[in-house]
């Protein structure tokens, strides 16, 4: 397989069909529907309980931190048969 087809192949399999992004649109529209009908205070619970699952799944990119070596407080020691 060359490189080109490979880029096709992989291209072609990371999209969602047609029918998927259907689906989700549809899926879209009833929560947005139902959440209309929703009272203040139910949407006031839901933000609420939203902006709690946002900071727990909250990732950090980038590389680690890495602290700093600890200094080595035993004195060195020479070995005396």
């Amino acid at each position: 397989m060359s490189a080109f087809e490979a880029d096709e192949w992989a291209r072609t399999q990371a999209m969602p069909s047609e029918e998927e992004i259907s689906r989700v649109r549809r899926l879209i529209d009833r929560v947005s529907s139902d959440l209309d009908q929703l009272t203040a205070e139910d949407r006031a619970q839901i933000e609420q309980a939203v902006t709690l699952v946002g900071r727990s799944r909250t990732v950090h990119l980038g590389m680690p931190r890495v602290g700093q070596p600890l200094p080595d407080v035993r004195p060195s020691r020479t070995h005396q048969p």
